[in-house]
Formats: C-alpha cells, structure tokens, sequence
C-alpha cells in the first residue's frame, strides 16, 4: 500500500513569505528531478509530521498529489526546527520507473535472542548500523532488510555482503568495502569489589587551608602571650 501526501503550489517565494506560511500551519517544499522543472510547493504541517514519524515513509515511494495531479516520488530531505519539533522545509524528488534510485533502507534485526552468542554465551547483540544505502529500480525499493543474528557467536560478524538482499537489490558500496551491520559482543563484568572500589571516594592527602592554618601560625607568629611581652620591652627601650 503507498502512502499519499497532499500538497499545493506556492506561489509566494522568499523567506518572509516561508515564515508566513509556517505561521499558518504550513510547510514550504519543493519536488524537483525527472523530465520536469522543479516546483514549489506546500503542505500541511499536521499531516507531514505524522508521516515523518512512521519509517516507511522515509524508505518508500509516496504518492504526492499536488492538486489532483499524482506524482511518485521519493522523500530526499527535510528540515526541523533546532528547538520547536517543527518541520521547516521539505524535499522531495520525482522517480522514473527505467532509472535506478540511491536510498538508505533501514535494517530490521532478528533473531538475536536465540542465537548462541547470546542464548549460551551470554553475549549481548550489537548493532554496528541501522541503516544500508541500495540501489534498485523504484519497483525493486524494500521497505526495509532483515538481518539474521540466530547464528552468531560471541565475536562473529555479520558484513553487507552477507545480507540476503531482495531480487534487483544492490549494496552501494566502495571498492574492497565490506563493513560490519551486526555482532555479538562479550559483556563487561563488573565485580562488587569493583563496584564498591569505584565508588569510593579516597580521603584528601594534601590539608585543607583550614586544617593548615594552625600550623602556619605555628610555625610563623609568635604566640599571644609571649608578643605581648616583647612589645612592652619595646616600649620601655625607646623611653
């Protein structure tokens, strides 16, 4: 099932006229690539925000519908705002059904709880990314990969080119490259003399300036008793 988006044309262009519009409870957009110029749209902010929550709209190919006119396309990129949540801006880009397409799908784990890494080992799974870039026609587009943890090891992995990948799938990736999705890790034990020793806090070896006060004045000042003393001797001297 696709997933449908609604947008209109914008008319208005330049930053006041975006700030009006999200003001207003809109979103400025463009939808750009294919045979066609790029156009300026805008949408509303409710419905693009619980779209951008579900994960198959970032990996699928949406139909929008600018005016009663449906296009497939591809979410390329969008902007929130550093502090509010709200969308700022959104890209999208048109598909041909003869051209390949670049996407990140994101990667669906399984199996992890039952593999003997975890399961005999006491390992704990790791999930080194989330996410693979393909390249596939938009017919061939997974809404995501699975990746199959039930056989692993504590310290085996599981690479990209390892990955069952769907029919006309491939793995974009660079000459020689072939980096590590999963792996069953050894978990650090933590003894309770460890525990305990960290949490201490050692006593201070050097005094306080406080605690050496005292001996400054020992060891610098005259006591009381005796600096009276000696300013009298002073006194009667100069008499």
């Amino acid at each position: 099932m696709k997933i449908e988006i609604s947008a209109r044309k914008r008319e208005a262009q330049g930053t006041g006229a975006s700030r009006r519009l999200r003001r207003s409870g809109r979103v400025p957009g463009i939808v750009y690539g294919g045979d066609q110029d790029a156009v300026t749209i805008e949408l509303n902010h409710k419905e693009l925000y619980q779209h951008l929550t579900n994960e198959k709209f970032h990996a699928s190919i949406l139909t929008l519908n600018v005016e009663g006119r449906p296009e497939e396309v591809l979410l390329r990129a969008f902007n929130m705002h550093p502090w509010k949540g709200h969308v700022q801006h959104v890209d999208f880009q048109r598909v041909a059904k003869d051209r390949k397409i670049h996407m990140k799908v994101p990667l669906h784990f399984v199996n992890a709880e039952v593999s003997p890494g975890v399961k005999e080992q006491g390992g704990v799974p790791n999930h080194v990314v989330n996410e693979l870039d393909i390249s596939c026609l938009p017919a061939d587009l997974p809404e995501f990969i699975e990746v199959d943890m039930g056989q692993l090891t504590i310290g085996h992995s599981i690479h990209v080119k390892d990955l069952k990948l769907p029919k006309g799938v491939d793995p974009v990736l660079h000459r020689g490259e072939n980096p590590v999705v999963a792996t069953i890790i050894q978990p650090v034990l933590v003894t309770e003399e460890e525990a305990a020793a960290a949490d201490a806090v050692p006593a201070a070896e050097v005094p306080t300036t406080e605690q050496a006060a005292p001996e400054k004045a020992a060891e610098g000042a005259a006591p009381a008793g005796e600096k009276g003393a000696a300013d009298k001797a002073e006194k009667k001297e100069k008499k």
